[in-house]
């Protein structure tokens, strides 16, 4: 089984969702020993914000003529969109900032909508074509919103991401959630024992059962 572990978190050793990610791929590796996990950094890495000149290939498409910042942008979307395509699993460690997700995330979503490799327009609208994974989102966020008035108000970052896997056609998603960390060191690490009982859970799924619940 592969697995995508995706961080974005700029902030290193003090990252809630780093913690998470990192517990959540030790306990399917400890499930499964023979998990081949592949690990991209976002904040270490971070691809561009669109500009006009990598918008062309980026949401247009453009391969002809192009320039060598424009060539090399290819070859990152290529890899992106093969490391999610080649996955089993995705564990992705999406913290809250300013009631959304980092930009570094966001600039991974630009790259991984591809019309023709993860998404498709017909006449009905967009088909998802990606759908044959499963996607663990480790949420980390400061205040408390799950469950609350201010949920529907201000989270940007996990319904965001939700709406747009299923655009891209994947449908089981998990998430783990750490929130009011911010709160204090007692409400932060309620928070963090409370995920990782839900990460506990993972590891009493076979790898059978993880590749039933991605549809394969």
């Amino acid at each position: 089984m592969k697995l995508l572990h995706i961080d974005a978190s700029p902030i290193a050793d003090d990252s809630v969702s780093r913690r998470l990610t990192s517990s959540i791929v030790a306990t399917l590796r400890a499930a499964d020993p023979a998990l081949d996990v592949t690990y991209r950094d976002l904040a270490a890495s971070p691809p561009d914000h669109l500009s006009g000149d990598l918008l062309q290939v980026v949401k247009l498409g453009a391969r002809e003529n192009l320039t060598e910042r424009q060539s090399q942008e290819v070859l990152l979307i290529d890899a992106l969109v093969d490391e999610l395509l080649e996955a089993d699993v995705v564990v992705v460690g999406a913290p809250m900032y300013n009631f959304s997700i980092p930009t570094q995330l966001k600039a991974w979503i630009d790259r991984i909508a591809q019309p023709g490799r993860t998404f498709h327009y017909t006449e009905k609208g967009p088909i998802g074509l990606a759908g044959a994974r499963r996607v663990i989102i480790a949420s980390s966020r400061g205040g408390i919103y799950a469950g609350t008035p201010a949920e529907t108000a201000l989270d940007h970052q996990e319904a965001y991401l939700r709406a747009f896997l299923g655009f891209i056609g994947i449908t089981d998603v998990t998430i783990i959630r750490a929130e009011g960390v911010a709160y204090g060191p007692e409400a932060r690490a309620k928070a963090l024992a409370e995920a990782q009982v839900r990460i506990d859970a993972l590891g009493s799924q076979t790898a059978a059962d993880l590749l039933v619940d991605a549809g394969h």
